[in-house]
């Protein structure tokens, strides 16, 4: 059963989000291995959201129990107290909601700013990360592709294929209507990773040309180089000059001692957790936006556009949700043919076969099975998985297990068995 245990902006206030901003990938690794039932784990974490999906092999009452106590009890290992309050608050989806959720997640259609591209890369390197450490699972794998290919699909039909949606673009669009002209405008980037550099392309593209950096670590004169910008270590006398000041890194930076007196600016808080202490706000001659701010202020996309996105998430999630509901009956369908073709590959390999039978019985077997898989997903699509799953039993007479959401892992392992015994010779 494919799971999601998740506390975003839409069910946890942000002052509880931001206590707790825990790694991705330090939380699936102390999810895994909670319990034998757990096949895989993927997290996400990130300014709106602390997400867990889950494969977890178990009936629906006992993975649900085991989802929240495996999240509960991770949280608390990484955060300590801060984490009771969100874990209260998280909410966990199983099956076809937690795969529609994956996609909209990917989509970018849950977050503040509709339609955001930079939630897609994160769940990618999420779930790659998870790969590389042995905590995901070919389901979880799987389904998470599938995501990542809809949030494609759903950018080129909706409205961030054209205009590109992020925290970044609405905050600045927002500061932009209080400004005159960017090109004139003096910017100061507080932070060096992923997103300064998102919000350096779109200032630009907003036609920002007077940008400094500062980085609270030291890094500014290799970002500096690499943008194209000017590096300072001064902060004080950054802030001074600037107008518009945008903060994106993983600490406190900006306090109410670092501001000079004098300081006329408008701050943009885009780091969770808080980059700026709410405190700066309310200095004379400050402006201060942070992400609550910003969420408040967030406009609908174009609604047209907007709908044509969610059409092609909805679609897709059913098609993955039905699909997986005959996988089952597919995976035995095709252990069955495999295993028999295998019989009379191991007779044709006793009588010395040089390896052309075995090389047509595969390719037979191929094309056999093509047809009867694809027509069965598209029968399940059609709401027809039952009669699917019944035809196998009755033509075939063979146990077909659970359905169950993403359910890659057997067929995979069917393949592997098959490539390994097609490459085999005596």
């Amino acid at each position: 059963m494919l799971l999601c245990v998740t506390a975003n902006h839409r069910n946890t206030p942000f002052e509880i989000l931001e206590r707790l901003a825990v790694d991705a990938g330090e939380l699936a690794d102390a999810v895994a291995g909670g319990a034998p039932e757990l096949r895989g784990a993927v997290a996400v974490s990130t300014c709106n959201r602390v997400e867990l999906y889950l494969d977890i092999d178990a009936p629906a009452i006992t993975a649900h129990a085991l989802a929240r106590q495996g999240f509960e009890r991770a949280l608390a290992e990484l955060g300590g107290e801060a984490a009771r309050d969100l874990t209260t608050t998280a909410e966990v989806l199983d099956d076809a909601a937690a795969v529609h959720h994956l996609f909209s997640v990917c989509a970018g259609l849950d977050s503040v700013a509709v339609g955001e591209e930079e939630i897609a890369g994160q769940v990618r390197r999420a779930a790659s990360r998870a790969r590389e450490t042995g905590t995901s699972s070919g389901r979880l794998d799987h389904v998470v592709q599938e995501a990542i290919r809809t949030a494609r699909a759903a950018r080129a039909q909706g409205d961030a294929s054209r205009t590109g949606r992020s925290l970044a673009r609405l905050a600045i669009d927002l500061v932009g209507s209080r400004l005159t002209d960017w090109s004139e405008t003096e910017v100061l980037i507080i932070g060096t990773g992923r997103y300064a550099a998102t919000t350096v392309a779109t200032l630009r593209e907003r036609g920002a040309r007077r940008i400094t950096v500062y980085s609270p670590t030291g890094r500014a004169q290799l970002f500096a180089q690499r943008q194209g910008l000017e590096p300072t270590n001064d902060l004080g006398s950054a802030l001074q000059r600037a107008e518009v000041v945008i903060t994106c890194t993983t600490r406190l930076s900006v306090g109410v001692d670092d501001v000079p007196a004098g300081t006329r600016a408008l701050i943009v808080d885009l780091g969770l957790p808080r980059n700026v202490d709410p405190a700066v706000g309310a200095l004379e001659g400050i402006a201060l936006l942070d992400l609550e701010t910003i969420r408040l202020h967030a406009p609908l996309v174009h609604w047209s556009a907007e709908e044509d996105a969610r059409a092609v998430v909805d679609a897709a999630a059913h098609s993955y949700v039905t699909a997986a509901s005959v996988e089952p009956a597919v995976v035995a369908l095709r252990e069955h043919v495999l295993g028999v073709v295998q019989a009379e590959i191991d007779r044709a390999r006793a009588r010395g076969d040089d390896g052309r039978v075995e090389e047509a019985l595969r390719h037979l077997t191929s094309v056999l099975l093509h047809t009867p898989s694809t027509l069965a997903r598209r029968h399940a699509a059609a709401g027809r998985g039952e009669q699917v799953v019944a035809a196998v039993r009755t033509l075939y007479g063979l146990e077909v297990g659970a359905a169950a959401a993403g359910s890659t892992d057997a067929e995979a392992q069917a393949e592997t068995r098959s490539s390994s015994a097609s490459s085999a010779r005596p």
